[in-house]
C-alpha cells in the first residue's frame, strides 16, 4: 500500500537507535532528550490509528514536565481529554521498540488487533513545551501523523492541561468549552473570579510554558487579581531551583521569589499540570500547601457548599498510601468525608475518583483535580435554572456550577514489586523485612517503596513524628534500597 511506504520513507529519516529500548509509564515516554526524535514519530503514527479507531481527535503532548531542560517526553491525549488506555500503553511500547526493519510489521500488527478501518480520517491536536529539544521533536510528531494520511492541528506552545483541554474540546462539539486558548483563559478566568476573592498572588512559572501562558491570561484576571510572576523564562533555566518539585522536595521558596509574611504563592512544574501553593508566617516559617492538604481544603469547602444546597451528593477523596496519614484521619474522623485508597498514578487515583458523584484526587506533587459525575452536574445545574432556589441555595449551587466550570476535570524501578495498594514491597528479597525494621525505631512512622512511574529512580516515603525523624527514617531507607536492589551512584546523602 502507498500509505506504508510513505511511512517506510519518513521512518528512516526518524531512525531508531539499534538496542535501545524504552517503557510507556504513567507519564508517557520520558529521557533524554537525543533517544525521541524516532519515539516522537512513532507516537504521531499511534495517535493516528487512535483517532482512526475512536474516530476522534487524539492529543499528543511533547513535553518532559518537571524533569530537567536536556530531558523531553511525549505523552498521549484520549478524546475525553483522558489518558491513552493501558492496552495502547502496550502498543506504545511495542511501536516504539521495534528494530527499523521490523516497523512496519509491528504497525500492521496493531492495525489487525484493533481491527482499525485504515480509511477512516484521523485527527490529532499537538502541542509542545518551551524545552530547546521540542520544536524538532513536535515536528517528527507532525511527520507520522502526516505518513498515514492524518490531519493535525498544531498548538505550538501550551501547557499540558491546555490541550487536554482542546481534544475534550473538540471531541464534546464546543459542549466543554470553545478549542482555542483564548476559550481556555475565558472559561478558567470567568469562573476563577466568581469563586475567589484574591487581591494578589506570587506565581512561580518554573521558567517553562506556564510562565508563558500566565502571562496570556493575566488580561482576563488583571480586573480583580494582581499576579506577580517570577521565573518567567526570561533567565534561568527550566525547573532549575525553581518549580513544584523543586518546592515541594526543598520545602522553601523557588529562587528570585521574594515573599512577604502571609503573602499566598504557588509554583508550577515545567509543563504546568501540577501546581503547589505556600506561604511564610510571621515567624518567617515556610508552610507547604501540597497535593494532600490541597485536596482537603477543597473537599471540605465542595462538602459546605453540598450542604448548603441541599444535595445529598456523595464526595470522596482518592488517596495513595503516600498520602499524609494525618490528612486521611482528618477527613474520615474530622470532616466525614470519605476517603478511598489505590495505587499510585494518576490513571489509578482517577479511575477511583470517577465511581464517585464528586470524586477529589491530588498526589502529594500537586497533580490532580476533581471529577463531578454527569449526575451531580445535572443536579447542580438544574438547582441554578430553578427559579423556586431560594437566595441561599442558589449562591452555593453557583458556586458549585463556577468550580465545575473552573476544574479542567481531564486526566491526568521495575527491580522493585510491590503489593497491598504500593504499601508494601514483595521483591527484592528482604527488602520489606528492613523498611518494618527500621520503622520501629521511631514514633508515629511508616515508610514505602515504589517505582517511579516517570523516571528511571525508586521513590521513598518515610512519615514520622517530627521533620527530623521522618527525614532520617527516609535516609536511613533510602541505603537499604540502595543497598538491596542494587543502586547506582552514589550511596544517597543524608538530608542534614
Amino acid at each position: 500500500m502507498a500509505q506504508f511506504e510513505e511511512v517506510s520513507q519518513k521512518s528512516k529519516l526518524h531512525p531508531k537507535p539499534e538496542g535501545l529500548t524504552l517503557q510507556y509509564g504513567t507519564a508517557g515516554f520520558r529521557t533524554h532528550a537525543k533517544h525521541l526524535d524516532h519515539i516522537m514519530f512513532r507516537m504521531g503514527l499511534l495517535a493516528t490509528l487512535r483517532s482512526k479507531k475512536t474516530k476522534s481527535t487524539i492529543g499528543v503532548m511533547v513535553t518532559a514536565s518537571h524533569n530537567p531542560e536536556e530531558d523531553n517526553g511525549v505523552k498521549l491525549i484520549d478524546p475525553m481529554g483522558e489518558m491513552v488506555t493501558a492496552m495502547w500503553e502496550g502498543y506504545a511500547t511495542q511501536l516504539a521498540n521495534a528494530e527499523q526493519d521490523s516497523l512496519l510489521k509491528e504497525l500492521k500488527d496493531i492495525i489487525e488487533k484493533e481491527d482499525i478501518d485504515m480509511s477512516q480520517t484521523a485527527s490529532v491536536y499537538v502541542g509542545k513545551d518551551t524545552r530547546p529539544s521540542s520544536a524538532s521533536l513536535s515536528q517528527a510528531v507532525l511527520d507520522g501523523v502526516s505518513s498515514l494520511g492524518g490531519k493535525t492541528h498544531d498548538y505550538g506552545l501550551v501547557t499540558t492541561p491546555q490541550l487536554h483541554y482542546m481534544v475534550c474540546c473538540c471531541n464534546t462539539h464546543g459542549c466543554y468549552g470553545s478549542p482555542t486558548v483564548e476559550g481556555y483563559y475565558q472559561k478558567l478566568s470567568q469562573a476563577f473570579l466568581q469563586l475567589t476573592q484574591n487581591k494578589r498572588l506570587l506565581v512561580d512559572g518554573a521558567n517553562g510554558i506556564g510562565a508563558l501562558k500566565m502571562r496570556e491570561m493575566e488580561p482576563f484576571l488583571c480586573s480583580e487579581l494582581q499576579v506577580v510572576l517570577s521565573n518567567d523564562g526570561s533567565s534561568g533555566k527550566l525547573n532549575h531551583m525553581c518549580g513544584a518539585d523543586y518546592v515541594k522536595v526543598q520545602q522553601k521558596a523557588p529562587q528570585g521569589m521574594n515573599i512577604a509574611v502571609g503573602e499566598r504563592c504557588c509554583s508550577f512544574d515545567g509543563d504546568a499540570d501540577r501546581i503547589v501553593y505556600y506561604y511564610t508566617d510571621s515567624k518567617g516559617c515556610f508552610h507547604l500547601l501540597d497535593g494532600d492538604k490541597i485536596a482537603t481544603l477543597i473537599s471540605t469547602y465542595l462538602k459546605e457548599l453540598l450542604t448548603q444546597a441541599g444535595l445529598n451528593l456523595q464526595i470522596a477523596v482518592v488517596q495513595t498510601a503516600y498520602a499524609n496519614g494525618s490528612s486521611t484521619r482528618y477527613l474520615e474522623d474530622v470532616m466525614k468525608v470519605a476517603v478511598c485508597c489505590t495505587k499510585t498514578g494518576v490513571k489509578h487515583l482517577h479511575h477511583a475518583a470517577q465511581e464517585y458523584d464528586i470524586g477529589v484526587y491530588f498526589e502529594a506533587n500537586g497533580h490532580g483535580t476533581v471529577l463531578f459525575s454527569k449526575a451531580a452536574q445535572k443536579q447542580i445545574q438544574q438547582l441554578v435554572k430553578d427559579s423556586d432556589t431560594n437566595d441561599d441555595i442558589k449562591r452555593a449551587v453557583k458556586l458549585l456550577e463556577s468550580t465545575i466550570n473552573l476544574i479542567n476535570q481531564v486526566s491526568d524501578r521495575r527491580v522493585i514489586d510491590t503489593t497491598d495498594a504500593e504499601r508494601r514491597a514483595v521483591t527484592p528479597e528482604g527488602l520489606q523485612d528492613a523498611i518494618d525494621s527500621l520503622v520501629k525505631k521511631y514514633k508515629s512512622a511508616r515508610s514505602f517503596v515504589r517505582p517511579s512511574g516517570t523516571e528511571d529512580v525508586v521513590r521513598v516515603y518515610a512519615e514520622a513524628d517530627t521533620q527530623e525523624n521522618a527525614d532520617s527514617l527516609a535516609h536511613e531507607v533510602s541505603l537499604a534500597v540502595y543497598r538491596l536492589a542494587g543502586g547506582v551512584g552514589d550511596e544517597p546523602k543524608s538530608f542534614h
